[in-house]
């Protein structure tokens, strides 16, 4: 019908739809042409489209200031658009310079502690905008055995994917560890890798620029342009660096006639965490494996890595425990089961900890919002249809939140609040909306949306 309609009479595009039009362009030209390199890019990230998408997903994510103090409430108080325009105006005029990165550390599920690199909220919007604009040039190239940090893509592929192989008899397992992959990406190796697909030189040198941003840790300055590895984890544009870098292994592993092709062996990557499947894993692929990291100067940490006969012993992959079971039932009868893992429901345990230490004494709708966001997150993640059966971790789950709040209210209970004398986990259940894990199911949650 909008065929018949003069253009001032059609509907205007959003500025979603136009961003997807200019990436699905992008990515039918980089796959129909697969060595050709784009030339005219930079343009493109001072499209005003462009930069409002990039901001809009910069805000979605929140995170904290970088090094400037600056927040997303500031930058509302003082205009969005202005905010894009100067950025715009940098951009246009050669002017634009990274800040900063401000470095803090976070604890992970083995209580040793991540650094985490924090830009600017003006340059995440501009890493932001330059990925929007060159991510889909390279989802052209990358295979389709990577499911980190990739549209449409993400964990539950990963382990469906695992399941298939395991169901297919590949269960002799490489878990690969790599150690501070995204701290020892080599610099010089990297840009030549996005030369092959960008010959836009100001894009190329943006990219260098954050490559080589110094970093904020402490009180003092370090890195700047003489480091030449690494690219900080926390930066919006990492991640697709980082699979850009190791799509090299995705592709050796595909290779035809290749050493891991000829004996069958498939590779399972979520970012720099990967697995080497087979019904046999000989020693030569495994040789191979090392020696193609060596030679991207990338260290395989030995020690971390392990082999395993997936029939023998469980093995874990992105919090999740794989194990061959025998039948509930009784049956003689064995099966592959794939369930959260310890180190998930105790990272679970630690967020719940530290919601009910910030709150005080908050309102109890309050309390049992904050925490529903923890439990549709954890089971959201943990429920893949088909693949995953987490109701055991949800039993435990339900178990923790029953004794948690129980010495959370009592904790309170000289004062007014008297909800730990009455059962305060069955109060917030029943009177304040909190979710209860053994009957939450995230598919049924969006139906009844």
């Amino acid at each position: 019908m909008s065929e018949t309609l003069g253009p001032e009479e059609r509907p205007r595009k959003s500025d979603r739809e136009k961003l997807q039009d200019l990436q699905r362009k992008l990515y039918i030209k980089a796959k129909q042409e697969v060595h050709f390199r784009f030339y005219s890019l930079y343009d493109k990230l001072t499209v005003p489209y462009v930069l409002r998408e990039a901001f809009g997903l910069c805000r979605a994510n929140g995170g904290k200031p970088g090094v400037d103090g600056k927040t997303f409430e500031m930058i509302e108080r003082e205009g969005v658009e202005g905010f894009l325009q100067r950025i715009e105006e940098k951009l246009k005029t050669g002017t634009y310079r990274p800040g900063m990165v401000k470095r803090v550390y976070i604890p992970k599920a083995n209580g040793k502690m991540r650094p985490l690199g924090i830009p600017t909220i003006e340059d995440r919007v501009v890493q932001t905008a330059c990925k929007l604009v060159i991510e889909p040039i390279f989802e052209a190239d990358f295979q389709d055995n990577s499911f980190g940090y990739r549209p449409h893509k993400g964990a539950p592929d990963a382990m469906r994917k695992i399941k298939e192989h395991l169901a297919a008899g590949r269960t002799e397992v490489y878990d690969a560890d790599l150690s501070a992959y995204f701290d020892t990406i080599p610099h010089k190796e990297l840009m030549w890798l996005l030369g092959q697909r960008i010959s836009d030189g100001k894009i190329l040198h943006l990219i260098k620029m954050w490559l080589k941003a110094p970093v904020w840790e402490e009180g003092e300055t370090k890195g700047g342009k003489g480091n030449k590895v690494g690219t900080p984890q926390g930066g919006v544009i990492s991640p697709l660096l980082a699979n850009i870098y190791l799509n090299l292994l995705d592709k050796a592993v595909k290779r035809r006639g290749g050493v891991f092709e000829r004996n069958g062996v498939k590779l399972v990557r979520y970012a720099d965490d990967f697995l080497l499947m087979a019904k046999r894993l000989p020693r030569e692929a495994l040789e191979y494996l090392r020696g193609m990291l060596e030679r991207m100067k990338v260290s395989l940490n030995v020690e971390k890595s392990r082999q395993v006969r997936a029939t023998d012993e469980p093995f874990y992959f992105l919090g999740f425990t794989i194990r061959y079971d025998r039948d509930r039932w009784g049956r003689d009868k064995r099966y592959f089961n794939i369930a959260p893992g310890e180190k998930a429901l105790t990272g679970f345990r630690r967020k719940v900890d530290k919601v009910l230490k910030t709150f005080g004494h908050w309102p109890p709708e309050t309390v049992a919002g904050e925490l529903n966001a923890i439990i549709r997150g954890w089971i959201g993640y943990f429920s893949v249809p088909g693949v995953s059966y987490p109701q055991q971790a949800k039993r435990k789950l339900r178990y923790y939140l029953f004794e948690r709040i129980g010495r959370y209210y009592r904790r309170k209970s000289q004062r007014k609040s008297k909800l730990y004398n009455r059962g305060a986990y069955g109060v917030l259940t029943r009177r304040y909306g909190l979710i209860e894990p053994t009957n939450y199911s995230p598919r049924l949650a969006t139906v009844n949306a």
